[in-house]
């Protein structure tokens, strides 16, 4: 390597530029066989150092998100729910309701694939650069529970208002302590109209007051909840259920 193209090298680290580290050579020699110009040659190396930094950024945003498994609308099957509206599913998809900051609440019995779709459209946001970040209901609470102890509420909430998208998976799955519900609705509320939500639930909106105890309390969360939402219902039988008729009627 001569002096030049370690003087060269140690620039482009110093510039962050590691794709050109990368790639300038190999692209170098492709440049003087294919007789292209010096315009051509930095063209190619500047775009292929973007495509690798978006690229970086899509896997930051999916680590930071905290998914518990990555899901891909591609994935599900849309056929075993054809009630599911799928046009309304692959629109969201777009990512239209997180510049509105609109609130997405999926609703249905237990494993209708409520938690897949909603992760999906949370990944789809991901790869639009956008600031996600997945949360059991339950898990949330508990550390909502630990901020108003440890006095940093106004930190935690600080920071969920930084994201563009949040996920509130299995809302109602158990209920919750008195102060719990009003501190998820002190998140919610600090949310509304600034950060989209999708929220997953298996209970009725009139049911929501099992969770939540409160009535007045509940009926203030759904009025914000429920402003300008997207609610999408998820009936038939469950993916487990399918399975074991599956299984069932194979060993026949």
């Amino acid at each position: 390597m001569s002096v030049e193209t370690v003087l060269l090298e140690t620039q482009l680290k110093e510039l962050g530029l590691t794709t050109f580290v990368r790639n300038h050579a190999t692209f170098a020699a492709d440049a003087a066989q294919a007789q292209a110009s010096y315009a051509q040659y930095l063209l190619t190396l500047a775009e292929q150092e973007v495509k690798q930094r978006a690229a970086n950024s899509r896997q930051r945003r999916l680590k930071e998100a905290k998914f518990p498994v990555v899901k891909q609308l591609a994935d599900f099957d849309f056929g075993a729910l054809p009630a599911l509206n799928q046009q309304k599913v692959l629109q969201l998809a777009q990512g239209d309701y997180i510049r509105q900051a609109e609130p997405i609440i999926l609703i249905g019995n237990p494993g209708l694939g409520k938690t897949h779709v909603a992760t999906a459209l949370a990944v789809e946001a991901c790869r639009q650069q956008r600031r996600v970040r997945f949360y059991n209901t339950a898990a949330l609470v508990n550390e909502l529970l630990a901020a108003q102890q440890a006095q940093q509420l106004d930190k935690l909430f600080s920071a969920a208002q930084r994201h563009h998208l949040l996920v509130l998976d299995e809302l109602g799955f158990i209920p919750l302590s008195t102060l719990g519900a009003q501190l998820l609705f002190q998140f919610c509320a600090a949310l509304y109209e600034r950060v989209a939500l999708i929220i997953t639930t298996n209970l009725k909106f009139a049911d929501w007051t099992q969770i939540f105890g409160d009535e007045r309390l509940t009926l203030a969360l759904l009025d914000r909840l429920t402003h300008k939402a997207h609610i999408i219902e998820f009936t038939g039988d469950s993916y487990r259920l399918r399975q074991q008729r599956k299984r069932q009627a194979q060993a026949q």
